[in-house]
């Protein structure tokens, strides 16, 4: 049985090490620092997908005193053929030598087989001072690849190209906080051609790791889904005695539910998000977002909202038209044809009707106050009236996901979560327009969704999380 390989990330202390390693590990745990020094002993961080190891990456000190390692790898050694047993040979009679402690550590796993991912940073000039590292590191023998991870604005990887690569067979840049999943994937890859045994192994990784990325954007979509059915069928209620209801007041009362309800559907908007977070193996995420409260310039149903997430008047009455086309279907199937279309024309005028009434304007939940039954006597506030309301909530969910399926796990900036500039919504295919429109008029009537339904729903998203992937990565 083959082992799943393992990669020891060396390098100069300080340069994107630990980087490397919590994005190509899925790991925002790994500690990052700006100060040398924060890895002092190498630690192992496997890959695992569905409970099957991958691969393991090994994060390690940088190099100490690499020309004095030098020194005595080229007084011990006969000739190239003795070099991976004379770096050994230096490991085993150093250990616990307090000179070279961190090159012990970062050797060990190479010496026992680890393949060497030399990561410097690109933003600096090269110096000659690394090629005692690059040289100790050839000297072992294992499978090399090294990155050019640049750290700051400056750029000199061409200089650092052509010197890397004369010690390592393959040079790559590879940006640890924004490369692209896709060059994850390439790595790997690489990896597998540089080590015939890796190759079975290496494939199956990339091609579970692809699975896994896809299972995750259906997951994201259903949790969406689920959330959005949520949020625009909530009512907030409280029972109310007689003399509970002679103490206060109606606009007492009002306010108090309203509140509540605001208070419940910023909550339930942040387990999504955290949900989503969680999903992609993001745990330690710090946002600055625009609240979903009502009160201040972000006001869920201010004209500024309405303009950055909720959708046109044209866009509502066409899938209105054809989510009440779809019901009025189902007239035509009962009378099994004979109003000829007559139900699906009527059903789609009248939800083009309504949803165009709801297109320039968003509309508050107000309270409801039920008849006096056995003493008690109800008062209710929502559910959320405006379909409007389910394209904010849409967008800003699709908007969160997005950052976060993009976001690499080295990544520890603030992540700020800004308006969309124009409606991504108009490249959704016409199909899925009609099942997101039909499904928020349900959920705003109360009409719980059924099974079937809230599937249809949840592919809907899955084809409108696609259809803003596509305007984010075209957009000007």
């Amino acid at each position: 049985m083959t082992h799943p390989p393992v990669f020891a990330v060396v390098g100069h202390p300080n340069k994107g090490k630990s980087s490397v390693v919590a994005t190509l590990s899925q790991n925002d745990a790994i500690a990052i620092a700006l100060e040398p020094g924060t890895t002092r002993a190498s630690q192992r961080y496997p890959l695992t997908v569905d409970g099957r190891q991958l691969y393991t990456l090994t994060d390690t000190p940088g190099f100490q005193r690499p020309r004095r390692v030098l020194q005595w790898l080229q007084a011990h050694s006969l000739s190239a053929s003795d070099h991976p047993d004379t770096v050994r040979a230096f490991v085993l009679q150093h250990k616990g030598d307090e000179r070279y402690v961190d090159e012990c550590e970062l050797l060990t796993p190479i010496i026992e087989g680890a393949g060497i991912i030399y990561v410097v940073d690109g933003s600096v000039p090269y110096s000659a001072e690394h090629e005692a590292e690059m040289t100790i590191l050839r000297w072992t023998g294992r499978p090399s690849l090294a990155l050019i991870n640049s750290i700051g604005p400056d750029d000199y990887s061409d200089v650092w190209q052509a010197a890397l690569g004369q010690f390592f067979q393959v040079v790559r840049k590879f940006d640890a906080v924004r490369a692209p999943f896709e060059q994850h994937l390439s790595l790997l890859r690489t990896f597998g051609q540089l080590e015939p045994d890796w190759e079975q192994p290496l494939e199956e990784a990339t091609q579970r790791l692809a699975e896994q990325r896809s299972q995750r954007q259906q997951q994201a979509a259903s949790l969406i889904a689920r959330a959005l059915e949520d949020l625009m069928g909530y009512q907030e209620k409280r029972t109310l005695t007689l003399d509970q209801l002679a103490s206060t007041s109606e606009a007492t009362l009002a306010d108090t539910l309203r509140e509540r309800w605001y208070k419940r559907q910023r909550r339930r908007e942040q387990s999504l998000r955290i949900d989503i977070e969680h999903l992609y193996q993001h745990q330690r995420i710090t946002r600055q977002e625009a609240e979903l409260e009502w009160a201040n310039q972000h006001d869920l149903f201010s004209e500024d909202t309405r303009r950055h997430w909720a959708v046109s008047k044209k866009y509502l009455a066409t899938a209105g038209f054809g989510a009440g086309a779809m019901g009025g279907a189902g007239i035509d199937a009962v009378t099994f044809g004979s109003s000829l279309g007559t139900g699906a024309l009527l059903g789609g005028l009248i939800g083009a009707a309504g949803s165009y009434f709801y297109g320039d304007r968003l509309l508050l939940p107000a309270l409801n106050i039920g008849p006096l039954q056995n003493g008690l006597q109800s008062a209710t506030f929502g559910p959320v009236q405006d379909s409007q309301f389910g394209y904010v909530i849409l967008g800003r969910a699709v908007d969160h996901w997005w950052h976060i399926s993009h976001r690499n796990h080295a990544g520890r900036d603030l992540l700020a979560l800004e308006p969309a500039d124009q409606h991504w919504l108009e490249q959704l295919d016409k199909a899925s327009q009609r099942e997101i429109q039909r499904a928020l008029d349900r959920c705003r009537k109360q009409r719980p969704l059924s099974p079937s339904q809230q599937q249809n729903l949840a592919q809907a998203i899955g084809q409108a999380m696609a259809a803003y992937d596509n305007w984010r990565l075209n957009r000007g």
